[in-house]
């Protein structure tokens, strides 16, 4: 079991940033968050998600036209931001992530499940993504407002990829945090039966 350092670090005092900031991330850290993330399960070792790292200036700018007003100065403030992306195709890789069984075929001509299948899996690997940030001392700012279309049409033409959503990553700003919002209580979001 982990100690309750490690749990305050991955989930009780962890923090969503909306400010960062100048200190750099190397490539080998984001290298290193992917490593650890990829381990995370998803439905038959799929691994629908790709990530997009997006440090330089131009790569920031292309992105900029998708922003919502409300996240243009924390993604260009920040160290990178990831694109959480899924790969509708992801099940060409079956044969070799899942070699038991002809997985493939589950979803080849299939769209409906094929999609369905990257979407919810590519999105609990960008979670993994965020833990594995947390858990190697980086900072975190998931977010949803963003136009997805721009995002695809400008990084996404050539691979058929699509955008999820977006994460900022760095060393938040704590100055810039709001206070935290309350969750609900077990009594309220669970059920044992």
């Amino acid at each position: 079991m982990l100690d309750d350092s490690a749990l305050d670090k991955l989930f009780r005092t962890a923090r969503t940033q909306n400010a960062w900031t100048a200190k750099p991330i190397s490539d080998d850290t984001l290298r290193e968050i992917y490593e650890l993330a990829k381990f995370g399960p998803t439905s038959a070792n799929s691994s629908p998600a790709r990530f997009v790292f997006l440090r330089g200036q131009e790569a920031r700018e292309k992105l900029l036209p998708a922003l919502s007003a409300g996240n243009v100065a924390k993604t260009m403030s920040a160290a990178v931001t990831v694109i959480v992306a899924y790969d509708p195709a992801f099940f060409e890789h079956l044969p070799t992530l899942f070699p038991q069984v002809d997985a493939r075929a589950w979803f080849a001509g299939n769209a409906a499940l094929a999609e369905e299948t990257a979407f919810r899996n590519g999105t609990l690997q960008g979670a993994y993504l965020i833990m594995a940030a947390r858990a190697l001392g980086l900072d975190t700012g998931p977010m949803s407002g963003f136009d997805r279309a721009i995002v695809d049409r400008a990084f996404f033409a050539q691979t058929g990829w699509k955008s999820n959503f977006l994460l900022n990553l760095g060393e938040g700003d704590p100055a810039a945090l709001f206070p935290r919002n309350p969750r609900l209580t077990f009594d309220e979001a669970c059920l044992i039966l």
